[in-house]
């Protein structure tokens, strides 16, 4: 195929899903596999696609780590596991008064959204009192939207957190059903899928997206975004995995930061109207080019630290956001 064919193929795309057509597995995994100038065709299709959609605005969040370790799930890609061999921090249920600070903070950095994440497969009663009561602290004295990612979600669990005011549930089924049994055993695809359906039943804005570079393929990672599309989920969560000692997949070879920026227009152009958020690993295997995952479709990002690994200053990404002529 000329040059000329792959442009006008990349540029019918775009067109295509402008005009609102769904990008199809085929077209997803041939864009997965261009190279050279092509990846830049396929940088500006996607970031048209986002401006059409999502104009210039692009949406901040920020997590607390508010249960560390000691976790039963076999997630190789996990630090917090105890089936992974990772020198982590342990620390039980952060209180309250700790999340509500953390919001605070978050907000005054720029966040929109704020979530407090816990490890293990699913809160306990006494965990979740804590987290509710953080949830109505924050609904009535912040303007940070509270969300949360507590694992597999129950009935009981999320009508407590609804009646809290939580705006927000988060849960990544990690990566395509296929691959699935590599990466965890503890709990199914299925039961990733349920918790997803069970927040959009109660009304929470549902964020779900996986991890990336943990050994899976390129058609394991369109997959995935067929199967996020299928469940209509409103955010798109794409982490990019930091290798931890101890862990699993730790000796996997990183993605190159052209295959990074490749997967995340590939996702703009998966979900055009919906926000493309990438969150961890773009400052250390993108470095320089951070910026670029804007260029390549993204309209949100998390600022701050992650769970078990520091981010850098929210400042430098609202100067970055600055240089690129965007707003929060």
């Amino acid at each position: 195929m000329t040059v000329q064919d792959v442009s006008g193929r990349i540029l019918d795309i775009r067109e295509r899903v402008l005009g609102g057509e769904a990008l199809t597995h085929e077209e997803g995994a041939a864009l997965l596999k261009l190279e050279g100038p092509a990846v830049l065709e396929l940088m500006s299709a996607a970031t048209h696609v986002r401006e059409r959609f999502k104009g210039r605005r692009v949406h901040l969040c920020a997590i607390v780590n508010a249960k560390c370790g000691r976790c039963p799930e076999d997630c190789g890609f996990c630090a917090q596991s105890v089936h992974n061999r990772a020198d982590t921090p342990e620390f039980g249920m952060i209180g309250a008064d700790e999340i509500v600070n953390a919001a605070r903070k978050a907000e005054a950095a720029g966040a929109r959204c704020f979530a407090a994440v816990t490890s293990g497969r699913s809160a306990s009663d006494e965990d979740l009192d804590t987290v509710c009561q953080a949830v109505r602290t924050i609904r009535r004295d912040l303007k940070v939207l509270p969300d949360a990612s507590l694992g597999l979600l129950t009935s009981d669990m999320a009508a407590k957190l609804k009646a809290a005011g939580l705006h927000g549930y988060h849960h990544n089924v990690e990566t395509a059903p296929g691959y699935y049994p590599q990466v965890c055993t503890t709990h199914s695809y299925e039961e990733n899928l349920e918790t997803l359906r069970l927040a959009r039943r109660f009304g929470f804005v549902v964020c779900s997206g996986g991890v990336f570079g943990i050994g899976e393929t390129r058609k394991h990672r369109v997959e995935m975004a067929e199967v996020l599309r299928d469940e209509d989920i409103d955010r798109v969560c794409l982490n990019f995995f930091m290798p931890v000692k101890g862990t699993r997949f730790e000796k996997e070879p990183p993605l190159s930061p052209m295959e990074i920026l490749k997967t995340i227009a590939v996702y703009r152009l998966f979900f055009p109207d919906k926000d493309v958020n990438v969150c961890a690993g773009r400052e250390m295997h993108l470095r320089d080019l951070q910026g670029m995952i804007f260029l390549a479709g993204a309209s949100a990002t998390m600022i701050g630290n992650y769970l078990t690994q520091k981010g850098r200053p929210a400042e430098e990404d609202l100067q970055l956001l600055r240089d690129l002529e965007l707003e929060w």
